[in-house]
């Protein structure tokens, strides 16, 4: 049975603290696992989480301060340690390439693992394959950003009662799925278009129109909310977003799930940031990111 999900492993901006670690989050997507800006401390919460390095197959980094790659030596060393039997294919910031290097070969070890690198240069097409297409926008930082967006192909519902009306049934069914029509019958005729998935990975940024883009319909928002909204010129000066502006980019985009994360030290109230985000006007599902939590993703709408 497929599996779609997200495990938090780290929710803290800039440091960790006592009940935060450094980002890092794991996308589990059917067979596929994609890492998400591993931070310090991520190869510990991974074995927490129960999370293995064989899960992973990519690795995405917005940004190269060190509460989003710190943790890219020991992912990367434990993914040969363990010998995982798949090719890995890291995404970042081309401009960050000389710290990618960097944290790769941080310390001496042996390379079994085919690891591709895949700088981004600029937004677009990532990587296309049959489960999703992975795409990236700029986003609005100090350093240069990036976020993620996976989109599913749309795929086909069936219409029983139109099938019956056609008189198909049994192994007709799959055969005109598979050959697009059936005896003058054709397969528009008796399913109807089945949206496909969308999720999006939105990091440190300031309001900008790529954050609005690959938030745009998705059934989850992953997005940083560092400061509250009283502290937002303390947000705009560091190029972050307030749970406010976190929450009316979803609003705007008709997210279905937003989860919020990437929380500054000088908060303990974890509830304020959900009350900021239902004051600005989201109304769908709301999940305030704690670590090690697995948050699914939403089913498809009927």
């Amino acid at each position: 049975m497929s599996v779609r999900e997200l495990v938090v492993l780290g929710t803290a901006s800039q440091v960790p603290t006592r009940h935060r670690n450094h980002n890092g989050y794991l996308l589990r997507w059917d067979g596929e696992g994609i890492l998400f800006d591993p931070g310090e401390g991520t190869q510990r919460q991974m074995l927490r989480a129960g999370v293995a390095a064989h899960d992973i197959n990519r690795i995405c980094v917005t940004h190269f301060h060190g509460d989003h790659s710190l943790g890219l030596a020991g992912v990367i060393q434990r993914i040969n340690l363990d010998q995982v039997p798949h090719p890995v294919t890291a995404h970042y910031p081309a401009s960050g390439r000389r710290f990618f290097e960097r944290l790769r070969y941080a310390t001496a070890y042996r390379e079994t693992v085919r690891l591709t690198q895949a700088p981004i240069a600029d937004g677009g097409v990532l990587a296309d394959t049959p489960s999703y297409t992975l795409e990236a926008r700029r986003l609005d930082h100090p350093v240069e950003s990036f976020g993620y967006r996976l989109t599913e192909p749309d795929g086909r519902r069936m219409l029983p009662a139109r099938l019956a009306a056609h008189g198909i049934k049994g192994p007709d069914v799959g055969r005109i799925q598979r050959e697009g029509a059936l005896g003058g019958v054709a397969l528009e005729d008796v399913s109807e278009v089945r949206r496909g998935q969308r999720f999006a990975f939105v990091m440190d940024t300031r309001l900008c129109d790529g954050a609005y883009e690959l938030a745009e319909g998705c059934d989850m928002l992953v997005i940083e909310s560092t400061f509250l909204d009283e502290d937002v010129a303390l947000a705009t000066d560091h190029g972050h977003l307030t749970a406010g502006q976190a929450a009316r980019v979803a609003r705007a985009a008709g997210v279905r799930h937003l989860v919020l994360t990437h929380f500054s030290q000088r908060y303990s109230e974890p509830d304020e940031f959900a009350r900021q985000a239902r004051a600005a006007g989201f109304e769908g599902e709301l999940s305030v990111a704690q670590d090690l939590v697995r948050v699914p993703v939403p089913r498809r709408e009927a």
